[in-house]
């Protein structure tokens, strides 16, 4: 019986932590350091503490197991409070955030001077970077798994060089067909 119990434990367990999968979240500079060994693509998740959508993306899309498999694969993944206080070089550039306070570290605050480079004003942005750190797209809002993964995948084939009026990217939006589950 003690077997029987062990043997549901382990199958419980490994089952458990096979389905939990995380993305690999690095520092914007570690992104753009390992670019240069392994060229891809960047994801920039841009939050704010305060943010409920922020959240709600972390919670129910970035857990999401096809997502986070995805991410892993074909992107360096990002995470970056677009309101916080932290000293980010970029492209040889140091964006800090000048206006922050330490008193409003857990509400709004200023932006960062990051955020505002890629003009961000709504949370959360996904910002997508090719493999140079040269800006292909802010995609704003929260998205589901299903949702992100248009663009995931759009981004990381490069198919949308080819989409260069509203009309083709509708087109393509339509034909699209997800296969991530949640």
């Amino acid at each position: 019986m003690k077997n029987i119990i062990l043997i549901f434990l382990l199958a419980t367990f490994t089952i458990g932590s096979v389905a939990a999968q995380e993305i690999n979240w690095v520092t914007l500079e570690q992104a753009l350091e390992l670019q240069k060994k392994t060229p891809k693509k960047i994801m920039v998740d841009m939050y704010t503490v305060w943010c409920g959508p922020c959240k709600m993306l972390d919670r129910n899309t970035f857990q999401n197991k096809d997502v986070a498999e995805y991410v892993n694969k074909n992107y360096y993944a990002v995470k970056f409070n677009a309101e916080g206080n932290e000293e980010v070089t970029f492209k040889g550039q140091k964006y800090t955030n000048p206006g922050y306070d330490p008193a409003k570290a857990k509400r709004r605050n200023s932006s960062h001077q990051l955020a505002r480079l890629f003009q961000i004003n709504a949370y959360p942005t996904i910002v997508y970077l090719d493999e140079k750190g040269e800006l292909i797209a802010p995609i704003k809002g929260y998205q589901s798994p299903g949702q992100i993964e248009l663009y995931l995948k759009m981004f990381a084939s490069d198919d949308y060089k080819k989409l260069t009026t509203q009309e083709a990217f509708n087109e393509y939006y339509l034909a699209f067909k997800s296969s991530f589950k949640g």
